[in-house]
C-alpha cells in the first residue's frame, strides 16, 4: 500500500454505517460498469449461491468504497465463477484516483489467503471505453479469452 492508503481498512456494513455506505457511488459514465452499493447488497440477499463477502472500504473513519466477493463458491454450478469472484469494486466518484481501488483489492487478496485452496481471483469488466479494464491488467489480472454476460473474464493467480 502507498503511504496515502496506509490507513485503508475494510469493515462490516451494519445499522451504524448502512446510511453512509449506500451513498457512495460512481459517476454517471461509469454507472454502467459496476452495480450500486444498494444493488450489490440486493444481490447479497437474492444469490446466496454465490457466497457472498462484502465490505466497506474505509479510509480511517470516511468509508470510501465497497468491495464484494464471492467466498470460495463450491463446485457444480456452470452459472456461477469461481470459487473466489470479485463481484464488485466501486470506488466512489469522491475518492476515484487516490489508490483505494489497489488498496481494497489488496486487502480482498489478503482476506482470501485466510480461506481454503485461494489459487485464483476472477473478475469480470464490461468492454468498451471508460472500462476497468486497464486497471484490472496493471493490478496484474490477465484476460481468459472468455466472455459471460458481455463482459471479458480476467483471472489474477495468487
Amino acid at each position: 500500500m502507498s503511504q496515502s492508503t496506509v490507513g485503508v481498512h475494510l469493515r462490516e456494513i451494519g445499522l451504524q454505517n448502512l446510511t453512509a455506505v449506500l451513498a457512495l457511488g460512481v459517476t454517471e459514465a461509469q454507472s454502467h460498469h459496476v452495480g450500486s452499493v444498494r444493488a450489490s447488497l440486493r444481490d447479497a440477499e437474492v444469490e446466496l449461491d454465490a457466497r457472498p463477502w462484502f465490505r466497506a472500504v474505509y479510509d480511517g473513519d470516511t468509508p470510501v468504497g465497497f468491495v464484494m466477493l464471492s467466498d470460495n463458491i463450491p463446485p457444480g454450478n456452470p452459472e456461477l465463477l469461481g470459487p473466489y469472484y470479485l463481484w464488485r469494486l466501486l470506488i466512489d466518484q469522491r475518492h476515484q484516483g487516490k489508490g483505494y481501488g489497489t488498496a481494497a483489492l489488496d486487502l480482498c487478496i489478503e482476506y482470501m489467503r485466510t480461506r481454503p485452496t485461494p489459487e485464483v481471483l476472477l473478475t469480470s469488466v464490461v468492454q468498451d471505453s471508460g472500462s476497468a479494464l486497464p486497471f484490472y491488467l496493471k493490478y496484474g489480472f490477465e484476460q481468459t479469452g472468455e466472455v459471460v454476460d458481455d463482459e471479458l473474464v480476467l483471472r489474477l493467480p495468487l
